[in-house]
């Protein structure tokens, strides 16, 4: 079969043009540099950089540890098993960000790097970070399937290859140099009455500031409607801990300005902020309130992440090797 690219808002009459021939998705084992997909959730064509092995703590999956215990944030909590899961860093084809905004930020993945330049916040456009299963892998006989700005600096066409590209040095130096803020570690998933929430937070670096030393981090919330039911995000709660001890607790209208609804249409939304400490590690948790079509409220948990600071070691994180 053909896969067809169709933006939603597309001018009557306008013929929808061939991407390419879809292939069989991956039950086992990883996509390589430069496989070609369509996101199963937003739509956009991608192309993978790399793969991340990440840990994802999942508390729809029932835990052998079933009794409640206190985490260091004093928030109720099952325990939960990380499982390894492949996630991959990818560019998104810069056709279709117009046509997903209004359900996934596509603007830019943010990091402080490069400690000889206290003063840098780096913004790659375009990036995002997609789990295996997101993944439609399809192939095109386009030497320039993907439109980026980094497209022909990170890859180049090779017939020889399947998919036909290859990884540039370019590339390659870009990820040594950058892996510890671009890392993908751990990943968060709790499900509340057919509402999923799922973070990833990243690490972006330390910042000193009025002889203090303040360390920031950006997570990314994917929100997805399981259910045929329209809701809408009202309000978010928020408690932030803090290892100097501090618990701060924010409560505001919708996030980032937006107030999503999630519907069979549209079932998903996904953003990302930023938060800081003044200490080298803390925890986030706190609930989403939807309101539904009749008026009525109700609470989405989401789930409890550390945001941890080790990767200003010089050493690379454990558990990979390029």
């Amino acid at each position: 079969p053909q896969t067809t690219s169709s933006p939603r808002n597309r001018p009557e009459g306008k013929v929808l043009e061939t991407v390419g021939g879809f292939e069989a998705p991956k039950q086992h084992g990883k996509y390589e540099t430069a496989q070609l997909f369509l996101h199963s959730v937003f739509g956009y064509r991608g192309i993978v950089l790399f793969p991340w092995q990440a840990r994802l703590y999942d508390r729809d999956v029932a835990s052998p540890v079933t009794e409640k215990s206190e985490n260091a944030a004093g928030h109720g909590s099952k325990e939960v098993k990380g499982k390894t899961h492949t996630y991959y860093q990818v560019l998104i084809d810069a056709r279709d960000c117009p046509h997903i905004s209004q359900r996934s930020q596509t603007e830019a993945v943010t990091f402080l790097a490069n400690h000889d330049d206290s003063r840098a916040l780096y913004a790659i456009p375009g990036l995002d970070y997609v789990s295996h299963e997101d993944i439609l892998p399809y192939s095109s006989t386009d030497q320039v399937p993907i439109q980026h700005e980094l497209f022909e600096r990170f890859l180049m066409y090779d017939q020889t290859k399947v998919p036909p590209f290859v990884a540039r040095d370019t590339l390659c130096a870009w990820q040594e140099k950058n892996h510890p803020w671009l890392e993908l570690s751990d990943v968060h998933r709790e499900t509340t009455e057919n509402i999923r929430v799922t973070v990833i937070p990243f690490y972006m670096g330390m910042r000193e500031a009025q002889n203090s030393h303040v360390y920031w981090w950006r997570y990314c919330i994917r929100l997805e409607n399981l259910d045929s039911e329209v809701v809408q995000l009202r309000e978010r709660h928020w408690r932030i801990f803090s290892l100097s001890g501090t618990l701060e607790t924010v409560r505001g209208r919708g996030v980032v300005g937006r107030e999503p609804v999630l519907s069979k249409e549209q079932p998903a939304f996904q953003y990302s902020s930023h938060v800081s400490l003044q200490a080298s590690s803390g925890h986030m948790w706190g609930t989403f309130r939807f309101e539904r079509p009749d008026g009525s409220h109700f609470d989405v948990r989401i789930p409890p992440f550390s945001l941890e600071s080790n990767k200003d070691e010089k050493t690379p994180p454990s558990g990979l090797h390029w």
